[in-house]
């Protein structure tokens, strides 16, 4: 396997000017991102922020000064730097530090970590994150909380499934959150009983996770901070320099806004806040304004249904391996409607997760509705996942301008299983890229970190090479994306996808512009050949910010 060396930077638009270079990254092959065409032998020249020149060696000579420090890409591929659309970041910051149980092979091998994990806490402090998977597992058992009581008899345990969309909680946690058999389940959620006692076994799902969440204690802001040094310690490794956040938090604002206060932010981030408080994020912007270059609101994320691992994804047809069950909406569609209507009137962009079928028809016509009711604006709604498609959806994203906001690594990590779990008909316009594409829609891609690991390179090997045996699952070659197609949405998305654009000069991308900048491997981007993309980003020799080397 070939091993992948970054150089990341990231520079600020600062005003231009002929001088010597602050930095030349050289002994690279250069792609800018103008095309999806192969990256060719040069180097870059930067200056008080921007980029004054790319070019040979001998072009970039005149521009080396006595203080210019010179970054030796080894031959590694230097390329614009790498926006995710789509991630937890903060909550991959903290669990970063938490249980790892995601390649917990057996339910021993997960009871064995928890314990092992708890005997480092405190009496009292609470186990969450985790993101565990049935799936591994022989028989694919949903875990018990009779599993780890014993384990972790003094601390309460919430360790989600990598989803996100069902966790396991022990004695504990059901204890403070005042869980009893009598407990109802709410709407848009499922607690799973022991079907002869009619006990809780721990299982909540989406809308009843919070059920549990209500009762544990809130991460201090010292807390908030160190999770998001640790992710963005984690990003800068991985040539990662902007991101949008789905499903934030204002407390989440506030950190952000906190670490750019200190000149420790290292990352530009669009933040989405909850659909349900589009009045008072309108309020916020009308007050305050959006915010800057690093730090911005930049709309709106619902949930219309769960997932497909959960089995809370919602379908038309009932799943293949759970008789009469078709999953579930997690708010009424008249609901989803009115604030979606709302937000849109107020100029906010709206984005909303669905992943079955019957969510993304859903959200489409919900869309379109508001669309002709309201007429036509630069508003880019998104549909996240956008996972499972029937085929007459897949044209609406482009006739509609929908961006599907979609995470290619889920087609390896939910596409071991999914074919099993809704049927050989449907798995046929799953992970639907290629159609998508071919159809008018313009794609974001993202990680959706920590559900799926935040190594771009991995999304798009997933992409290019998974992606073409999901869509069709049979392997087609017209239904495959090229890598460079693929670096080319993630370079541009954050300024085409979502409604906070990053400064950037008038050039554009061309030199003389702005630039956030990365470099991977020593194979660039061509038409249509994808070896060498096989193992995922591994380690950033440089970061820079301002031009100055951290």
């Amino acid at each position: 396997m070939r091993r992948h060396s970054w150089v990341g930077l990231l520079c600020l638009p600062l005003a231009a000017c002929g001088r010597a270079a602050d930095i030349v990254i050289r002994g690279g092959m250069v792609w800018t991102g103008l095309s999806s065409g192969a990256a060719q032998p040069g180097a870059v020249a930067i200056a008080a922020g921007k980029i004054l020149a790319v070019g040979d060696s001998a072009a970039i000579a005149r521009y080396l000064g006595s203080h210019t420090q010179v970054i030796r890409a080894d031959g590694g591929l230097v390329i614009p730097g790498l926006a995710d659309g789509h991630t937890h970041f903060i909550g991959g910051g903290f669990q970063l530090a938490s249980v790892d149980l995601r390649n917990a092979a057996t339910p021993q091998e997960f009871v064995r970590r928890l314990r092992e994990y708890a005997r480092t806490l405190k009496p009292g402090e609470w186990i969450t994150g985790g993101d565990w998977d049935h799936t591994l597992w022989p028989g694919q058992p949903l875990p018990r909380h009779e599993w780890i009581d014993s384990v972790t008899p003094s601390n309460p345990v919430f360790v989600s499934r990598l989803d996100g969309h069902e966790a396991l909680a022990n004695a504990a946690a059901m204890k403070a959150a005042g869980i009893t058999k009598d407990t109802p389940t709410p709407a848009g959620g499922e607690i799973l009983r022991d079907p002869k006692s009619g006990e809780p076994i721990g299982i909540f799902k989406d809308q009843a996770l919070d059920l549990i969440g209500r009762a544990e204690p809130d991460p201090s802001p010292e807390q908030r901070d160190s999770a998001l040094a640790r992710a963005l310690a984690h990003a800068a490794s991985l040539g990662v320099t902007a991101t949008a956040h789905m499903a934030a938090s204002w407390a989440d604002l506030a950190t952000y806004r906190r670490l750019e206060k200190a000149g420790r932010l290292t990352l530009r981030v669009a933040l989405y806040l909850p659909l349900e408080e589009w009045r008072a994020v309108a309020d916020t912007i009308r007050r305050t304004g959006a915010g800057d270059a690093w730090v911005r609101i930049g709309g709106l994320k619902g949930f219309a249904d769960g997932s497909a691992g959960s089995r809370t994804a919602a379908f038309f047809e009932p799943y293949a391996d759970s008789t009469g069950y078709a999953g579930l909406l997690q708010h009424p569609p008249q609901d989803l409607a009115t604030w979606i209507g709302n937000a849109d009137s107020a100029g906010l962009q709206v984005a909303v997760h669905a992943i079955g079928d019957r969510a993304n028809a859903l959200i489409l016509s919900i869309y379109d509705s508001v669309t002709k009711a309201h007429g036509p604006r630069d508003r880019r709604f998104r549909v996240e996942h956008a996972q499972h498609l029937r085929p007459q959806e897949i044209p609406v994203f482009g006739v509609l301008g929908v961006i599907p906001s979609m995470q290619p690594y889920h087609a390896i990590d939910d596409g071991r299983w999914v074919e099993k779990r809704i049927g050989p008909v449907r798995i046929r316009t799953t992970y639907a890229f290629r159609t998508l594409l071919d159809t008018g829609a313009k794609l974001a891609f993202g990680s959706d970190w920590t559900i799926a690991p935040l190594d771009p390179i991995a999304g798009v090997y997933a992409a290019v090479r998974v992606g073409a045996r999901a869509e069709g699952h049979r392997g087609r070659g017209a239904a495959r994306l090229y890598r460079g197609e693929c670096l080319c949405d993630l370079r541009r998305q954050d300024a085409g996808r979502a409604r906070s654009r990053l400064r950037r000069g008038r050039g554009g991308d061309r030199p003389q512009s702005v630039h956030d900048a990365a470099g991977v491997d020593q194979h660039g981007p061509s038409g249509g050949h994808d070896r060498g993309w096989e193992s995922g980003v591994r380690k950033a020799l440089a970061r820079v910010l301002e031009a100055r080397l951290l």
